[in-house]
Protein backbone atom coordinates (compact mmCIF):
# COMPACT_ATOMS: atom_id res chain seq x y z
CA UNK A 1 0.00 0.00 0.00
CA UNK A 2 0.92 3.81 -0.79
CA UNK A 3 1.61 6.08 1.99
CA UNK A 4 -0.83 8.19 3.26
CA UNK A 5 1.38 11.42 1.78
CA UNK A 6 1.24 9.62 -2.36
CA UNK A 7 -2.46 8.51 -1.95
CA UNK A 8 -3.16 12.62 -1.30
CA UNK A 9 -1.22 12.85 -4.22
CA UNK A 10 -2.66 10.59 -6.27
CA UNK A 11 -6.11 12.16 -5.24
CA UNK A 12 -4.85 15.56 -6.06
CA UNK A 13 -4.26 14.50 -9.27
CA UNK A 14 -7.48 12.85 -10.19
CA UNK A 15 -9.15 15.95 -9.22
CA UNK A 16 -7.35 17.08 -12.22
CA UNK A 17 -8.77 14.13 -14.37
CA UNK A 18 -5.50 12.26 -14.19
CA UNK A 19 -6.55 8.32 -15.23
CA UNK A 20 -3.04 7.31 -14.98
CA UNK A 21 -3.10 8.70 -11.56
CA UNK A 22 -6.51 6.51 -10.69
CA UNK A 23 -5.58 3.40 -11.77
CA UNK A 24 -2.60 3.87 -9.52
CA UNK A 25 -5.45 5.28 -6.58
CA UNK A 26 -7.56 2.18 -7.45
CA UNK A 27 -4.47 -0.63 -7.34
CA UNK A 28 -3.93 0.74 -4.68
CA UNK A 29 -6.40 0.76 -2.41
CA UNK A 30 -9.60 -1.57 -4.13
CA UNK A 31 -8.70 -4.54 -1.62
CA UNK A 32 -9.34 -2.24 1.58
CA UNK A 33 -12.29 -0.63 0.28
CA UNK A 34 -14.07 -4.47 -1.44
CA UNK A 35 -12.85 -5.78 2.42
CA UNK A 36 -15.10 -2.60 3.96
CA UNK A 37 -17.94 -3.09 2.21
CA UNK A 38 -17.79 -7.09 1.70
CA UNK A 39 -18.38 -7.39 5.18
CA UNK A 40 -21.37 -4.96 5.98
CA UNK A 41 -22.96 -6.74 2.69
CA UNK A 42 -21.88 -10.01 3.08
CA UNK A 43 -22.25 -10.50 -0.39
CA UNK A 44 -19.38 -10.46 -3.39
CA UNK A 45 -22.19 -9.17 -6.61
CA UNK A 46 -23.23 -6.61 -4.03
CA UNK A 47 -20.13 -5.82 -2.94
CA UNK A 48 -18.47 -5.85 -6.59
CA UNK A 49 -21.48 -3.03 -7.27
CA UNK A 50 -20.82 -0.91 -4.68
CA UNK A 51 -16.98 -0.80 -4.96
CA UNK A 52 -17.52 0.39 -8.45
CA UNK A 53 -19.89 3.08 -7.43
CA UNK A 54 -17.27 3.71 -4.88
CA UNK A 55 -15.06 4.81 -7.59
CA UNK A 56 -17.55 6.56 -9.49
CA UNK A 57 -17.98 8.70 -6.62
CA UNK A 58 -13.80 9.25 -5.49
CA UNK A 59 -13.27 9.98 -9.14
CA UNK A 60 -16.02 12.92 -9.63
CA UNK A 61 -15.34 13.79 -6.20
CA UNK A 62 -11.63 13.91 -5.39
CA UNK A 63 -11.69 17.66 -5.36
CA UNK A 64 -13.57 17.56 -2.36
CA UNK A 65 -11.26 15.43 -0.24
CA UNK A 66 -9.31 17.60 2.29
CA UNK A 67 -5.93 15.74 3.50
CA UNK A 68 -6.74 18.19 6.70
CA UNK A 69 -9.35 16.72 7.55
CA UNK A 70 -9.15 13.23 6.99
CA UNK A 71 -6.69 10.15 5.66
CA UNK A 72 -7.67 9.58 1.84
CA UNK A 73 -8.17 6.15 3.05
CA UNK A 74 -10.49 6.55 5.75
CA UNK A 75 -12.50 8.94 3.18
CA UNK A 76 -12.54 6.82 0.54
CA UNK A 77 -13.41 3.81 3.01
CA UNK A 78 -16.22 6.26 4.25
CA UNK A 79 -17.51 6.94 0.71
CA UNK A 80 -17.56 2.98 0.21
CA UNK A 81 -19.09 2.13 4.02
CA UNK A 82 -21.98 4.71 3.56
CA UNK A 83 -22.98 3.41 0.28
CA UNK A 84 -22.84 0.01 1.02
CA UNK A 85 -25.02 1.15 4.40
CA UNK A 86 -27.61 2.65 1.75
CA UNK A 87 -27.87 -0.65 0.16
CA UNK A 88 -28.22 -2.36 3.24
CA UNK A 89 -31.54 -0.03 4.18
CA UNK A 90 -32.72 -0.40 0.38
CA UNK A 91 -32.37 -4.27 0.57
CA UNK A 92 -35.39 -5.65 3.04
CA UNK A 93 -34.68 -8.75 2.72
CA UNK A 94 -31.14 -8.60 4.11
CA UNK A 95 -30.96 -9.42 7.73
CA UNK A 96 -28.55 -8.82 10.13
CA UNK A 97 -30.15 -11.87 12.08
CA UNK A 98 -30.27 -14.49 9.60
CA UNK A 99 -25.82 -13.54 9.08
CA UNK A 100 -24.34 -14.48 12.20
CA UNK A 101 -21.18 -13.67 11.40
CA UNK A 102 -22.64 -9.79 11.24
CA UNK A 103 -23.40 -10.05 15.10
CA UNK A 104 -19.20 -10.89 15.45
CA UNK A 105 -17.23 -7.63 16.76
CA UNK A 106 -13.79 -7.30 15.19
CA UNK A 107 -11.34 -9.02 17.29
CA UNK A 108 -10.00 -6.39 20.14
CA UNK A 109 -6.46 -7.37 19.00
CA UNK A 110 -5.47 -8.09 15.48
CA UNK A 111 -3.14 -11.09 14.82
CA UNK A 112 0.87 -10.46 14.98
CA UNK A 113 1.56 -10.08 11.08
CA UNK A 114 -2.31 -7.53 10.57
CA UNK A 115 -0.63 -5.73 13.74
CA UNK A 116 2.91 -4.98 11.89
CA UNK A 117 1.64 -3.56 9.12
CA UNK A 118 -1.05 -1.17 10.91
CA UNK A 119 -0.51 2.41 10.59
CA UNK A 120 0.16 4.38 13.71
CA UNK A 121 -2.97 6.45 12.56
CA UNK A 122 -4.81 3.24 13.21
CA UNK A 123 -2.94 2.03 16.18
CA UNK A 124 -4.23 5.37 18.12
CA UNK A 125 -7.65 4.47 16.98
CA UNK A 126 -7.76 1.31 18.29
CA UNK A 127 -6.04 2.66 21.40
CA UNK A 128 -9.35 5.51 21.44
CA UNK A 129 -11.85 2.34 21.14
CA UNK A 130 -10.33 0.44 23.91
CA UNK A 131 -10.23 3.32 26.28
CA UNK A 132 -14.45 2.97 25.98
CA UNK A 133 -16.54 0.87 28.16
CA UNK A 134 -16.79 -2.84 26.84
CA UNK A 135 -20.39 -1.88 25.64
CA UNK A 136 -19.93 1.20 24.02
CA UNK A 137 -16.77 -0.62 22.03
CA UNK A 138 -19.24 -3.13 20.44
CA UNK A 139 -21.54 0.11 20.10
CA UNK A 140 -18.94 1.86 17.97
CA UNK A 141 -17.60 -1.04 16.20
CA UNK A 142 -21.23 -2.62 15.04
CA UNK A 143 -22.09 0.99 13.86
CA UNK A 144 -18.76 1.75 12.17
CA UNK A 145 -17.10 -1.06 11.36
CA UNK A 146 -20.19 -3.94 10.63
CA UNK A 147 -22.48 -0.88 9.25
CA UNK A 148 -25.81 -1.44 11.97
CA UNK A 149 -28.32 1.15 11.86
CA UNK A 150 -29.29 2.92 14.81
CA UNK A 151 -32.64 0.72 14.75
CA UNK A 152 -30.67 -2.33 14.70
CA UNK A 153 -28.10 -1.27 17.71
CA UNK A 154 -31.22 -0.36 19.51
CA UNK A 155 -32.35 -3.79 19.32
CA UNK A 156 -29.48 -5.05 20.39
CA UNK A 157 -28.42 -3.03 23.15
CA UNK A 158 -32.66 -2.75 24.36
CA UNK A 159 -32.95 0.93 24.23
CA UNK A 160 -34.60 3.40 22.56
CA UNK A 161 -33.17 4.57 19.05
CA UNK A 162 -32.35 8.16 20.95
CA UNK A 163 -30.30 6.53 24.03
CA UNK A 164 -28.47 4.78 21.61
CA UNK A 165 -27.54 8.14 19.18
CA UNK A 166 -26.30 9.87 22.38
CA UNK A 167 -24.14 6.82 22.94
CA UNK A 168 -22.55 6.57 19.95
CA UNK A 169 -22.13 10.35 19.70
CA UNK A 170 -20.54 10.29 23.27
CA UNK A 171 -18.42 7.64 22.33
CA UNK A 172 -17.34 9.49 18.86
CA UNK A 173 -16.77 12.51 21.03
CA UNK A 174 -14.11 10.82 23.95
CA UNK A 175 -12.35 9.07 20.34
CA UNK A 176 -11.98 12.24 19.26
CA UNK A 177 -10.86 13.91 22.31
CA UNK A 178 -8.40 11.19 22.94
CA UNK A 179 -6.91 11.41 19.37
CA UNK A 180 -6.38 15.12 20.03
CA UNK A 181 -9.16 16.23 17.54
CA UNK A 182 -11.62 17.99 19.54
Amino acid sequence: MLTPAELVWLLAAVANRDEAAFERLYAATRAKLYGVVLRILHRQDLAEEVVQETYVKVWNNAAQFDPAVSSPITWMAAIARNRAIDVVRKRGELSLEDEPSAFEVAAETPDPLARREMSEELKRLLECVGRLEPDRQKLVLLAYYNGWSREQLATKFEAPVNTVKTWLRRSMMDIRQCLGLG
